[in-house]
């Protein structure tokens, strides 16, 4: 048999209805079947935690082998992967069609929603997981949850960190009161009728994180997009399920993906483009839903449709400048940009858009575009894996995994660290402080459609 496949991945359909998805004894038969390949190979070895948590147990077995490896101390490898999909798409040359046939995030993904269903979600985690909640609730207090919620509070952090199990040093979303849709409809850019896109229009999916912890990333992206002709609107029927995932909770996603896709499915009839402003979300409009609502499903072909009229927010304004050409007004602005590209942004298959918006950008007054001197690209997890990262337990390994990352910011000294995911770039900060406060205060950190419109002045 040939080492490794030489063919694209194909990635097969969850089969989470079927009762053997759920049956404990072929769960364990797959997870040693899929590990013992993982040890044989070890090409994963400095991606994430769970690939050496894998690996030390087989190590230090008895055996030496995966034979005389317990498998209650598989849950510490699960237990450490964040869904990123890096494995799956960047490194194992044993992914469908390959006949090993592996798919090491999904079997993941199996293991917790066995676990959810036999033992359910930890109360705390599950609290966690509810963000349209969170995010309307809190923002009606939103100064008492941001005073209460900082690593400066020591007090309250203390309190969370015991009940919650949330890191008391990991850095926490702000929250607000006027949410990214309130403030799309209350106040909206002026379309440039002259803009090159003039005829097109998106529908921005708000996403709960840019709706309720950070509107300023919409508002920049609508109005790049205003400016540019693109008629806008803004929409936000409910979170797409990503900390639900995590938590192996597959039908609850399903529900929020019929219920997302029926929503945007109105819009996607009057001719609106899908745009989704964070690349999780992004991904699972695209990649995930696709692969968890069964044929079957009565929202099956909405969810389809929503996948092939998707964007990512960058994809769209390079998309824009390739096909349209961009509106004029773009100015440099001096100091240079580190930018990570996130894993989920990766996950897409769309190559690094973020990158290719970015240099669209004068680097100088007679046009010269952003260059390897000016656009640093640093392509490697952040270390913040959504909720895993901020965990107690889970935080400072967060940081050791991204420290080449943040080692990379700090070297490059530039103006800008930005990255297509907030939390990772908050993340990579922290990160930065650690190994060079000074630098760290010296860095604006931004998410990249967020720079984008600064240098069009907007």
């Amino acid at each position: 048999m040939r080492e490794g496949s030489l063919e694209a991945p194909v990635r097969h359909p969850v089969d989470w209805r079927n009762p053997d998805f759920h049956d404990e004894d072929l769960l364990d038969a797959e997870m040693r079947r899929v590990f013992d390949v993982c040890h044989g190979c070890r090409r994963c070895f400095n991606l994430c935690d769970s690939f050496p948590r894998l690996f030390d147990l087989v190590d230090h077995a008895p055996s030496e082998g995966l034979d005389t490896v317990d498998s209650k101390d598989f849950a510490r490898v699960v237990e450490a992967c964040t869904l990123c999909d890096m494995c799956f798409l960047t490194k194992c040359p044993y992914v469908p069609p390959h006949p090993f046939n592996l798919d090491f995030p999904h079997l993941m993904l199996r293991y917790r929603a066995v676990r959810a269903r036999k033992v359910g979600v930890p109360l705390a985690v599950d609290q966690m997981t509810r963000t349209d909640r969170n995010g309307r609730l809190a923002g009606k207090v939103a100064s008492l949850v941001n005073w209460a919620t900082s690593t400066s509070n020591k007090a309250t952090r203390g309190v969370m960190e015991t009940v919650a199990g949330i890191d008391a040093a990991a850095r926490l979303p702000k929250f607000h009161g006027r949410t990214f849709v309130m403030r799309a409809r209350d106040d909206p850019p002026a379309l440039n009728p002259a803009g090159p896109a003039a005829g097109r229009k998106a529908v921005f999916y708000a996403t709960c994180f840019v709706n309720y912890n950070n509107p300023a990333i919409g508002l920049a992206a609508q109005s790049i997009l205003a400016h540019n002709g693109v008629e806008t609107a803004v929409a936000y029927p409910g979170c797409c399920g990503m900390p639900q995932l995590e938590q192996g909770r597959i039908a609850q996603v399903v529900e929020k993906a019929g219920l997302v896709a029926r929503h945007l499915g109105g819009w996607i009839d009057r001719g609106y483009d899908v745009v989704a402003l964070v690349p999780s979300c992004a991904l699972m409009l695209k990649a995930e839903w696709p692969h968890l609502v069964p044929a079957d499903h009565p929202d099956r072909a909405a969810v389809e449709r929503l996948s092939r009229a998707t964007f990512d927010i960058a994809e769209y304004i390079v998309d824009i400048a390739q096909k349209e050409g961009l509106a004029p007004g773009l100015r440099p602005l001096p100091g240079g940009v580190t930018l990570h590209v996130a894993c989920h942004a990766r996950a897409q298959n769309m190559g690094r858009k973020a990158a290719e918006m970015l240099r669209l950008i004068p680097k100088d007054a007679e046009g010269g575009k952003m260059g390897p001197a000016d656009l640093k690209v640093v392509e490697r997890c952040s270390g913040h894996g959504g909720s895993w990262g901020i965990m107690k337990g889970n935080f400072d390994t967060a940081l050791k995994i991204g420290k080449p990352v943040a080692a990379q910011a700090v070297k490059n000294a530039t103006h800008f660290v930005a990255s297509e995911c907030p939390l990772a770039g908050d993340h990579i900060r922290q990160g930065m402080e650690r190994l060079d406060p000074a630098r760290a205060a010296a860095v604006e950190q931004l998410h990249p459609v967020e720079i984008f419109a600064r240098a069009y002045g907007l």
